[in-house]
Parts: structure tokens; sequence; C-alpha cells
């Protein structure tokens, strides 16, 4: 890594998503914690990637004009000269997670971008994206480290520890910090720094056993569980005024998933795997999250970028005052560019991190981040339920890895057969076999 008084340079794989605004204006919020002297973003749809880069152009130079900013769809202009690589990329893009969450919802089946087949098509598609941004980073910068949080995470990691083991990838995800920041407020701290944990599970697939205040040893599990049983992570309020129907339901219905097992607290995407059912009976096979984000989301974000570029000024921008997703990015490469050693999570190969799965699962545990990477920590048993659950999961997504390596119909077929949101079978080859014409363009040919 390069040293220019500890000033690093960064690109953002995946320029043009909706997310990178926000993330673009923690950067340069945390520049005393980690300093940057270059901003790249890096993209293969130009089109979409201009919205947001021209925004970001005016962020930048209003906001921070000693840091080099530019945009690109070439790959050795994007990853020469650079320490961090953050992986934000979907391929297929909104286009695709419509297919990924309706053709399920056809045949009676949960449609989710990151669960089930819809999660499974969508990790199927990131493989080799995400192979070739490595390759990339590890041809112009062999020195820097990639953080991916492009979905489905448990798939792509897996992945890597097959093709690239030995690459500096860190694969993490954000939603058990969102989980963590709504304890923090339930139990009257600030966020989630103010709280130690120990967590264990796979990716959206995961359970607290134990949660104290790091300041003071408190234990919190009796507080946030009697809040769990009650109101499960919704909180109200100011809180949630601003929160999107489809989430504020998620938070309340982890309410439900708490009370199978009362030991431990969940991770808010349990509710697919313990109620399919419930999850088809409530969802609109022709209105899905994709739909909502595309009226809600995507459309606010291009609109916010369109007036910037129109006003010549970013001064009154949307994204001030929320940007929890992106300073969670921030402690990470603050912690690997400084050594730090902080506990935050990463999905990575298990070596007796939950010491009764497998030694190469793919498991979400608490690692120490620092200069060489991660150490994952040990969490102790899982318990005989979520091993249990675990077990069947993680078997998919190796399955689906093993489907992309082979070209092997048989090997998505079992991936899709054994999940647990897949009634049986012929449900999950009748969801195959529509999925694989729509993916052609991104799926190696199966047989």
């Amino acid at each position: 890594m390069s040293e220019d008084h500890k000033r690093y340079s960064v690109v953002i794989a995946g320029g043009g998503s909706t997310f990178t605004p926000g993330f673009v204006l923690s950067l340069i919020a945390n520049q005393d914690r980690f300093p940057i002297r270059k901003l790249k973003f890096y993209d293969n749809d130009a089109e979409r990637q201009k919205k947001i880069g021209d925004a970001c152009a005016i962020i930048m130079k209003e906001r921070a004009p000693e840091i080099e900013f530019s945009y690109t769809t070439d790959p050795e202009e994007a990853f020469t000269d650079v320490d961090f690589v953050m992986g934000s990329i979907r391929v297929g893009k909104y286009h695709m997670r419509d297919f990924d969450e309706k053709i399920p919802l056809r045949y009676g089946v949960n449609g989710q971008e990151t669960t089930g087949p819809g999660g499974m098509a969508y990790g199927m598609r990131s493989i080799p994206a995400i192979i070739e941004i490595i390759d990339y980073m590890e041809k112009y910068s062999p020195n820097a480290w990639m953080i991916n949080y492009s979905n489905t995470i448990a798939i792509v990691a897996e992945a890597c520890r097959r093709f690239r083991p030995n690459s500096k990838v860190i694969n993490i995800c954000d939603m058990p910090i969102e989980i963590m920041t709504r304890m923090a407020h339930i139990c009257g701290l600030n966020d989630y720094h103010d709280l130690d944990v120990n967590y264990y599970g796979l990716n959206h697939f995961g359970w607290w056993k134990e949660i104290r205040d790091k300041n003071t040893g408190k234990d919190l599990m009796p507080q946030l569980k009697e809040h769990a049983a009650k109101e499960g992570y919704w909180i109200g309020g100011e809180f949630d005024k601003y929160l999107e129907k489809s989430w504020a339901e998620t938070f309340k219905k982890a309410k439900d998933c708490y009370a199978l097992d009362p030991e431990t607290l969940p991770n808010t995407y349990m509710q697919y795997y313990y109620f399919p059912q419930y999850e088809v009976a409530n969802a609109d096979p022709k209105h899905t999250r994709t739909d909502e984000i595309r009226e809600y989301r995507q459309k606010i974000v291009f609109d916010e970028c369109a007036r910037i570029v129109k006003a010549g000024t970013a001064k009154g921008n949307i994204w001030e005052a929320n940007a929890e997703h992106s300073n969670y990015i921030v402690d990470i490469c603050h912690a690997i560019a400084f050594n730090t050693h902080e506990k935050f999570f990463a999905n990575t190969t298990n070596n007796g991190a939950i010491s009764n799965m497998d030694p190469d699962s793919i498991v979400e545990v608490p690692c120490l981040f620092g200069a060489d990477g991660i150490q994952p920590m040990a969490t102790g048993e899982a318990g005989r339920f979520q091993r249990g659950l675990m077990m069947e999961q993680q078997t998919c997504e190796k399955l689906v890895v093993d489907a992309y390596e082979q070209h092997s119909y048989t090997k998505m077929l079992q991936a899709f057969t054994l999940n647990k949101t897949v009634p049986d079978a012929s449900v999950a080859k009748k969801i195959l076999d529509d999925m694989i014409p729509v993916n052609k363009p991104y799926w190696p040919e199966l047989k």
C-alpha cells in the first residue's frame, strides 16, 4: 500500500450505484480518520455512471478540491495507483433483479434479491464480474485491498475462496450494523460502536448470542430481548419516520423470528427462511422491492444528481443527514489503513471460528481488521437449531459455485431443491428453467 503522508487512493467499482453519492459524502466527512488523495469511479455502464459522476464532481469541487476526482469505464485508468477498491456492483442491475424476485413468485416461492432462488441467481451472475475486478486490481495495483459488498455475498465469498484464495479481498455486509444501530438506540446508546457483541452465522443468516455495553460491560440482552418480544427491531417515531414500508414490516417481523429461539437475537433476513409462506402470501407478484426502489431510492438519487448538475452546486443535498451504510465502510478502511485491529464483521472461511461448522464453510463472524487483513474471532458452538439451518443453507451456496465451475444444470437444480424456501424439486426445476433464458448473458451455459 502506498503512503503519501498517509493519504490513500480509492476506486469505487460500481460508480453508478445509487449508494455512491452518500459514500462520497462520508469519505469527505471522515478525512481526519481516512484521508484520501485520489477518488475514482469505475463502471461498465457509462451513461448511468455519468449521472452520478457529474453530480459528485460538483460535490468534490465544493467540499474537497484537494482530492483528485475522476470517473471512467477504462479498467487500466480506474485500477492504476489505487490503495482500496470498493466493490459495489449489481450485475444486470434492476432489470435482472426484477426476474430474481418475480420468477420464484410465479410458483409460490419467496422472491427476494439475496435469499432463495433469486439470491442464488444473483450470486451466479456476480461471480465472474467480481473475479474480473479482483484481476484488474491485482494487475494494476497489486498491493491494494478490495472491500467487497456486492451481493450475493455468501456465494461471492465462496467463489473468492476457491478461485482467488490468496487475493486481498474482504467480503462484508452492513446489515448486522444496521440492526445494531437500532439496538444501540433501544438501549439509549449513541450507535453501534458502543456495543460489544458475539454474533455468528452466514450472510443474511445469523444470530447475536451476546450483546454488552462496550464502556460498562453491562449485559444488554435482557433489555433487547424484552423489546424484540414486543416490537421486533421496530422503533418508530422520528427514528423510523422516513423508513420504507417493506423495511418497516421487516423490522417488526423480527418479533416472530425472535420467538423461535429466545436464547439469541436474529438477523432480520431469517424471516424468509422461518416464514416463507407468510412472505409469499404478503408479496405482490407484480410489484416487488425492485419496483419500490425504482419508484423511491433510484428516482430520488437520479433526480437529486440532475438537480445538482443543473444548479451547479450541491448545497443542501439529500445525503447530508444519513450515511450509516457508507460510514461503516469508512470505519473498515480506517482500521486496515491504520492497523487498528478493531472488531467488525466479515464473511470469511470458518477455520474454527464456529467450532461445530466445517472448516471450509463461509461464515459471517466478528473479525479483527488490520493492515494484514482480517483475523476471524472464535464465537463458540452454533446451537443445534442454528447449525441445522446453516448446514442446509451453506450447502446451497456451495452448490451454486459448483454449478458455475462445472457448468452443471444438475448442481444448480440441487441448490434450488435443497433451499429451505423451495417446497420440492418439481417447483425448483420450473423456477430454474425460467431463470436460465433470462440469465443467458451472465451465466455459464448449464448442461
